[in-house]
């Protein structure tokens, strides 16, 4: 005998527990004491496995979506356009009972209304949707998303008392941190949003980095000699480097796409370029190794312009150690990998084989005034210094994809009697599908001055990690010790390289090559384009931070579109966000207490790593073109950024969180770079008013017609299509030598012609808020007992 179903049958409905009844003004057939028994409209099989309905007559408010700030109706209240009461369908019980007919009752063409106490309001069915389909915490209803720290360091800090000297030592004192208290940290946020420069404000810099380095017990373990210690001093230079002439080293500069008719490879072509002010440019002609002062077109720039040879994938600033930098005469060194030639596309995940000529080029910001004294004279010409092409190292490893030095000073001091010093550690990943680590000679006391710099040919590397599977294409360091690359096929590789690195003391020991990964995670489902740790400490059950301990979280973008973070302790990646566009740059910093990437349609955006803020962000500006890169500093919130409409633009983390304040939200195009096919020639535009980020929330409902067209309200314009040669490939600030130096900021473009700048900030209308420095930073005693916000009057006039 065949199993029977049970039969479908009527069911009344809950509904009638609300009282429901009908408007009185309408007409309606039947007598009036008839009760009335709602049925729903599809009846339910008492199925488990049946999938819930959706009522027909549900629909979502346009308003919600078209803004998601509005108030929420009031509980209990139908919309007037609603013709039925959405009802919640019981969940059916399993038992047997017997089928009784229900009068069905027609559905009423008047409108209902329902009968709610005003002391106890009933909620009928869920709340109408919105578009994000995930929940966040929120620490209070009167939340601005203002950045929310990561680390709270114990101890005082140091800041500038005097506007620094490039090529001088800073003068500092000791005060308190932005983190010392939540008046402090709330005092100093909105300080630094009265900046309306370019750059940072030095009265209010600070070292906002930490590294397990540190110590943390003793006298004076606030300032930067303990913060920020000398690492791998015993590592020793190998000894089998040796000095090229001009000739044996043009292999492994850059070189022109055409060659001679003989075959050989020639240097590239001198650069041409429109430099200075826009109605009266100067055209230069830069040959490779070429550098030139932009004070010769603009007596106020500081800036300067050099020409690498080709594409720059690869730019950082070498971190000198506080003890040294006075015996260098506060010279700068800056790491510049360029590609081979002009027409050199690397191809994502192929690797190339050894050898494969390469070089890194090391130039450096050195004092034109060779005399301490004559630096530190008053009334004399400013001292803007002169970009130089020290060293070229050559490599066979190919070209570098990413290029970072060892964050904490590794170079060996300048007073004790070694013949031949290292200047510091310098790991990349290269074409070769590596991530090496290679010795850095110091140039200084190599050869004596001279015009052409040194060629120096270093065979192997110090440390080198290869994957079989795939090719290392990005990487980032926590510290001096642990590592962590982003792969071509969307895996995450941490590395302890501390303890392997530091049993390299001999000259002729081999190159390490079998490191195994603490961590091999699969994250991304295509290559990573950029990671940056989370620098901050973990902490203990009881949350006392283990400041000796490595950071685990890291952050991670790829060609996927997806943005992750990742904690290493539970070894696998959780979706931060997603677009649908390759996302080519990611940064952490400290003063936005999280990563900083791209959102869709370019759009640079702060999220926030803070566990009760996690996932939050805001958006800080959107360049007319892809991002290539972005950069923040330890020192100061201000961001830069490159795109590939040839732009180098940056603007302030900590601005102000709603828009018509007192200070407007203004983003600082520092340089333009323009190309033209037909002549073959650049131009670079510079010293551009600022102007306010781009609203498009607004902007949006302006060309929809919702709202009416205001004159502020101003759409940029552009076009799509750019020529490759003038996107700005990298940036980055100077983060290793200290306060003074915090302005330097770097841009290597894929023309071949890179920048450095000195930018500094300007308070509004020059006027710091809360009467001084000592009272953003509370130094004063007495100041810690009021704290009384900014009036309307000292906002307007800050």
């Amino acid at each position: 005998m065949t199993r029977q179903l049970r039969p479908r049958k009527g069911k009344p409905s809950y509904a009638t527990l609300f009282a429901v009844d009908e408007d009185e003004d309408e007409p309606r057939a039947g007598p009036s004491s008839i009760t009335r028994t709602f049925v729903e409209d599809e009846v339910d099989s008492e199925s488990d496995f049946e999938p819930e309905r959706k009522a027909d007559n549900a629909t979502e408010d346009p308003a919600q979506e078209e803004d998601e700030d509005e108030d929420e109706d009031a509980v209990g209240e139908i919309d007037d356009e609603e013709d039925v009461v959405e009802v919640i369908k019981p969940r059916a019980l399993k038992r047997k009972r017997k089928s009784s007919p229900v009068p069905v009752i027609p559905k009423p063409k008047g409108k209902l209304k329902v009968k709610t106490d005003a002391s106890a309001k009933v909620i009928v069915g869920p709340k109408g949707t919105k578009r994000q389909n995930y929940v966040l915490p929120t620490p209070s209803v009167n939340h601005r998303h203002r950045a929310v720290p990561l680390y709270s360091r114990e101890g005082r800090v140091e800041r500038l008392t005097a506007s620094p000297n490039l090529f001088s030592r800073p003068s500092t004192t000791l005060t308190n941190g932005f983190t010392e208290n939540s008046k402090v940290t709330d005092r100093v946020n909105k300080a630094w949003g009265y900046n309306v420069g370019p750059g940072p404000l030095w009265e209010l810099a600070e070292d906002r980095a930490w590294y397990k380095e540190a110590l943390t017990a003793g006298d004076d373990v606030d300032i930067e000699l303990v913060r920020r210690p000398r690492v791998y001093g015993d590592v020793a230079l190998p000894n089998d480097w040796e000095i090229l002439n001009a000739e044996d080293a043009a292999l492994y500069m850059p070189t022109d796409d055409v060659t001679t008719e003989e075959g050989n490879l020639k240097p590239p072509p001198p650069t041409v370029c429109y430099l200075g002010p826009i109605k009266r440019q100067s055209r230069e002609t830069l040959s490779m190794m070429g550098s030139i002062p932009m004070a010769n077109f603009s007596s106020a720039s500081k800036a300067h312009v050099f020409n690498a040879g080709a594409p720059v994938w690869g730019l950082d600033w070498c971190p000198i150690h506080v003890d040294d930098r006075a015996a260098r005469e506060y010279t700068q060194y800056l790491a510049v990998a360029p590609f081979p030639s002009q027409s050199h596309s690397p191809d994502i995940g192929r690797k190339v084989c050894r050898p494969s000529y390469a070089c890194i080029q090391l130039w450096t910001l050195e004092s034109t005034q060779k005399s301490a004294s004559t630096r530190k004279s008053p009334g004399k010409t400013p001292d803007r210094g002169h970009m130089k092409c020290k060293m070229v190292v050559c490599l066979d490893s190919g070209p570098a994809y990413d290029l970072k030095w060892c964050p904490l000073p590794s170079h060996d001091p300048r007073t004790d009697g070694v013949p031949h010093k290292k200047l510091g550690l310098l790991g990349g990943t290269f074409e070769d599908g590596s991530f090496s680590v290679f010795v850095i000679p110091d140039p200084s006391n190599m050869a004596p001055e001279s015009s052409q710099p040194i060629y120096v040919k270093l065979p192997r590397p110090i440390l080198r990690i290869e994957l079989e599977e795939t090719a290392c294409w990005t990487f980032d360091w926590a510290n001096s010790e642990v590592i962590a690359i982003g792969t071509t096929n969307g895996t995450i590789a941490v590395y302890n390289i501390g303890l392997a690195l530091k049993t390299a003391v001999e000259s002729s020991q081999p190159t390490i090559t079998d490191l195994v990964p603490t961590h091999y995670l699969s994250v991304h489902q295509s290559a990573i384009r950029a990671l940056a740790w989370i620098k901050s400490p973990p902490c203990w059950p009881s949350g006392v931070p283990r400041v000796d301990q490595d950071p685990t979280a890291i952050a991670s973008a790829g060609y996927d579109g997806m943005e992750c973070l990742t904690d290493i302790r539970d070894g696998r990646g959780s979706v931060m966000n997603r677009t649908r566009d390759v996302i080519n740059a990611l940064v952490f910093s400290a003063f936005a207490g999280g990563p900083i990437t791209m959102d869709h349609e370019n759009t640079v955006k702060a999220y926030s790593a803070s566990p009760s803020m996690l996932g939050r962000g805001h958006s800080l500006f959107e360049p007319q073109g892809p991002v290539w890169t972005v950069h923040a500093s330890d020192f100061h919130p201000q961001l830069v950024a490159g795109a590939a409409d040839g732009s180098c633009s940056t603007t302030n983390i900590l601005r102000s969180t709603r828009r018509g304040g007192s200070v407007p939200f203004f983003v600082h195009k520092i340089f333009q770079m323009d190309y033209n096919r037909k002549t073959k020639e650049f131009r670079m535009l510079d010293q551009f008013l600022p102007q306010e980020t781009y609203d498009r929330t607004t902007a949006t409902r302006i060309v929809k017609g919702k709202v009416k067209k205001r004159a502020d309200i101003v759409i940029p314009t552009g076009t799509g299509a750019w020529p490759r040669e003038v996107g700005v490939h990298r940036v980055v600030w100077n983060n290793g030598n200290g306060l003074g130096a915090a302005a330097l900021m770097a841009a290597g473009t894929a023309s071949g012609l890179c920048r450095v700048d000195v930018l500094w900030g300007r308070w509004l209308k020059d006027k710091i808020p809360y009467g001084g420095v000592a009272g953003v930073r509370m130094e004063d005693g007495n100041a810690m007992e009021v704290d009384t916000e900014l009036s309307d009057e000292d906002s307007e006039g800050a």
